[in-house]
């Protein structure tokens, strides 16, 4: 199956069914996995992981599919759809998260559009903001 990239061209990148890659291995364009791939490091624009495809290392995409297994952390600047055969152990950092019934799951997902920094930091600022506190707003209200 190609993925088609924005510009219109189509690049079409397999590790096939039966097929077994190790390594780090980092791709510009598409890259869809039926067989296994197991490293420290995966790179593609677009990855799509079949059915069947076996992944154990850590990814970094723009957007990412998976049907099949993954055992590694996915930090993805675009988006990650999980669909119902999915089966993921590891976190997930990304923008848009869509995940189908079905999907077996077991980590910290991270959902921020600044992935460059921590979303917990950015939401006890954005709480902090316009912060009420009890004892001056009663000391307002008595004077």
């Amino acid at each position: 199956m190609a993925i088609a990239r924005a510009s219109g061209d189509v690049a079409s990148n397999v590790i096939g069914e039966n097929s077994y890659f190790t390594g780090t291995f980092v791709i510009n364009g598409s890259l869809r996995i039926d067989g296994r791939f197991e490293g420290k490091y995966l790179q593609a624009e677009q990855l799509y992981i079949g059915a069947l495809g076996k992944i154990k290392t850590n990814i970094n995409a723009v957007s990412v599919i998976i049907e099949g297994m993954v055992i590694g952390n996915i930090n993805a600047s675009s988006r990650v759809l999980l669909m119902p055969t999915a089966r993921i152990l590891g976190d997930i950092k990304t923008p848009e998260l869509i995940i189908q019934n079905g999907v077996l799951l077991e980590g910290r997902c991270t959902i921020a559009n600044d992935l460059r920094s921590s979303a917990k930091d950015l939401i006890a600022t954005e709480y902090e903001k316009n912060r009420i506190v009890p004892e001056e707003f009663l000391a307002k209200k008595s004077s």
